[in-house]
Formats: C-alpha cells, structure tokens, sequence
C-alpha cells in the first residue's frame, strides 16, 4: 500500500476577462477565488481586464514571470464572438498545450449543455513552469472546470498523478 501523501497548498491567481464585469459583480472570478480557498490553496492575485488580446497577454506574462504563481486560471474570452480572444492571447505564450484539459472539460459539459459545449474553447498549458487554465466565463463552467478536473489535478493526494507532483520538473 502506497505511502499517505499531505495536501499541499499553492498560490493560484484568477483573471476575469470581461468587458462589462466589475468586483462588484464578476461572479465567475468570486466563484473560483472561493472554491480555491475552500480546498486549501492560497488566492495570489485577482485581477479583471477587458477582452483585449494585449492586455490578457500583458497579465497573463506577468503572472508567468513571477516565481510565486505556479497557476493561473481565467475565466471569460474563450468563445466565437468577435471580442473574445482569450485563447489566442493565451497560446502564444505556453511552451506547451494540455490538449486534455479542453477535451475532458468539453466532454463533462455535455452532460450538462448538451452539444453547445462545441462553442467552448477553453484551453490549457504550461509556460515558464506555469499552469495556465482557460475557462469559459459562466459560473456553471467555472465550477465545472475547478470541481470536475483542475481542483483534483492540483492536489497531491490525487492518484495514480497529478500536475503538483510534476511541477518540480517543468523547468529541465
């Protein structure tokens, strides 16, 4: 029997990528900060932009530059309308894409929205030994993408892997 592992807090910084949405009412970006800090991880930095590619972009890089965020997750940005450029602000900037984040959180969204899930382009990736999650801007896709997958995938105990365990290694 495999040896009892302890839960391991991480920094986790959220982006709302919204052009209408406020503190006072971005509920995808309050909805993530809360589910994070109630599984135990620390909220880094919160922060909501317009749907611009360069001002993504420009947060997104910083928070990958800084050592102390190993993950950021955003919400907002990632459908077909002509504002919504999340994925392509995002993508430039990861060295590599986790082509089963978006097909898994796809595949769990059926259940729930049928085949409107297609309109979904949520992403993820690694740059600079940063985890980087894109999700759609509902709140009923937030919880989905935390509950579902990533809050699992960030926590140590999760087995046969998990993203934690590997996060030592993303530099070599």
């Amino acid at each position: 029997m495999g040896q009892e592992r302890s839960f391991k807090p991480l920094d986790i910084a959220v982006l709302t990528i919204s052009d209408t949405r406020t503190d006072a009412d971005d509920k995808s970006g309050a909805l993530l900060m809360e589910l994070l800090q109630a599984d135990g991880h620390r909220l880094a930095e919160k922060r909501i932009v317009p749907d611009d590619i360069y001002q993504i972009r420009a947060v997104v890089s910083a928070w990958i530059a800084d050592p102390e965020i190993p993950v950021v997750i955003t919400t907002g940005g990632t459908g077909f309308t002509g504002r919504d450029g999340t994925p392509e602000a995002v993508r430039p900037l990861l060295d590599k894409v986790m082509d089963g984040f978006g097909e898994l959180f796809r595949a769990l969204s059926y259940d729930g929205i049928g085949t409107s899930t297609m309109q979904s382009r949520a992403l993820a990736g690694v740059a600079n030994g940063t985890f980087i999650f894109c999700l759609p801007g509902s709140s009923g896709a937030c919880r989905d993408g935390w509950s579902k997958i990533i809050s699992h995938q960030l926590d140590y105990r999760t087995r046969p892997c998990n993203l934690v365990e590997i996060m030592p290694r993303l530099k070599e």
